[in-house]
């Protein structure tokens, strides 16, 4: 995240002094990634963060994959997942490769009753439907549909949801997820033709303090396990920090496309980075205005990568029998195009109002045992002439 962000109160210099009303010293705490290469914050804690009383269960949480080797297109109903309560227990993994495990989830009901950390992954969380807050021990953040949000790994949150409502597509990273580095300069600033700004990203605001002792669960995943701990001060104690490394929210709908005379490639819309994987969105906008344009999108051979499209709202242009929540894997290894039709039909059109999300990966995708039971298996079958 590469802008400077502080909340609460710090001392003037790093790794000094500082001390509570009674005298007796904060705790600091330097978050940090890659060792001390990467993005970092420094927190300030009212009670130590390593004060561990009791280690508790320890719960299995890979997905079963059950397809290794794909070369099918598929298309997933994802609304098709049922809602459940817990908020983790809601997470329906579909695909996954050694750098990322993509998904949807329907929560019922808040995360309230224990506190949260992957120290597996950094998490990307897009917001179909619902509303709420973020709780997370850096301070709080609205999120509402559209909303990407973006966790760093080893991030202690919480997630308050304004209904029982709720649809959320996941994408779980080992690699760091970054803004586009084409779109900003050597210092991190985002450049002028980058789609999206500074300005519109949602940071962690209204700091949470608590100095309580007692009995605190959190739930860390790590390597595929989801461990319990119980710790003996409460996890949201920072008075303060400053730094990098932080989670953040950012709208779709704040996405400004770039369009041309003809067709743009895919890269036009992305939105996050990996060395891994990109995630792109696709939004409304004005289609290609040179007058003998095909808005379409022309064939593609996926040779070095897997496609996996989210489909939120509006239509699909070059998609038939598609709806939001729909998910489409377009493998490495065989070309993919508009459906029969569609290619034809887009000719004269002037806008679309489509939104989706897509992730492009450049290591195969596997299918698991939750994919296979929410598939149009007769999808692949579709580019078929009628």
């Amino acid at each position: 995240m590469p802008i400077y962000h502080t909340l609460g109160k710090i001392p003037k210099k790093r790794h000094t002094v500082y001390r509570q009303a009674d005298g007796s010293l904060y705790h600091e705490e330097l978050f940090g990634t890659i060792g001390f290469d990467g993005m970092s914050s420094l927190l300030y804690h009212v009670n130590t963060p390593t004060q561990v009383k009791a280690i508790g269960k320890v719960v299995d949480v890979r997905p079963k994959i059950v397809v290794n080797n794909n070369i099918q297109s598929r298309k997933l109903l994802g609304f098709g997942v049922e809602a459940v309560d817990d908020f983790l227990e809601s997470r329906s993994t579909m695909l996954v490769n050694s750098d990322i495990e993509i998904g949807v989830a329907a929560p019922r009901k808040s995360l309230t009753a224990y506190y949260y950390k992957n120290v597996d992954a950094d998490e990307m969380l897009f917001v179909h439907r619902g509303s709420g807050t973020l709780r997370t021990f850096v301070g709080n953040i609205r999120f509402e549909y559209g909303d990407y949000l973006i966790i760093p790994r080893g991030v202690i949150y919480q997630i308050e949801f304004d209904t029982d409502d709720n649809r959320l597509l996941f994408a779980e990273s080992k690699r760091p997820i970054y803004t586009p580095k084409k779109y900003r300069n050597w210092f991190g600033q985002l450049l002028e033709h980058s789609p999206f700004c500074e300005r519109d990203y949602k940071l962690p605001q209204e700091l949470e303090t608590h100095s309580e002792k007692g009995e605190y669960l959190l739930k860390i995943k790590k390597e595929g396990f989801l461990h319990e701990l119980v710790y003996d001060s409460h996890p949201f104690d920072v008075v303060g920090w400053d730094g990098y490394n932080y989670p953040y929210g950012f709208s779709i709908h704040n996405f400004e496309p770039i369009t041309g005379r003809v067709h743009q490639p895919p890269p036009v819309h992305q939105t996050f980075e990996t060395d891994a994987f990109v995630i792109c969105s696709f939004c409304p906008r004005l289609y290609d205005y040179h007058p003998q344009a095909i808005p379409a999108p022309y064939n593609h051979s996926n040779i070095d990568s897997d496609e996996l499209l989210y489909y939120v709202a509006g239509d699909f242009m070059s998609r038939g029998s598609i709806e939001a929540g729909h998910m489409t894997l377009h493998p490495s290894g065989i070309p993919h195009g508009p459906h029969p039709g569609t290619y034809e039909g887009s000719i004269g059109k002037k806008e679309t109002k489509e939104l989706a999300v897509m992730i492009d990966t450049f290591k195969p995708l596997q299918i698991t045992e939750n994919a296979l039971q929410i598939e149009d298996k007769g999808y692949y079958k579709s580019w078929l002439s009628k």
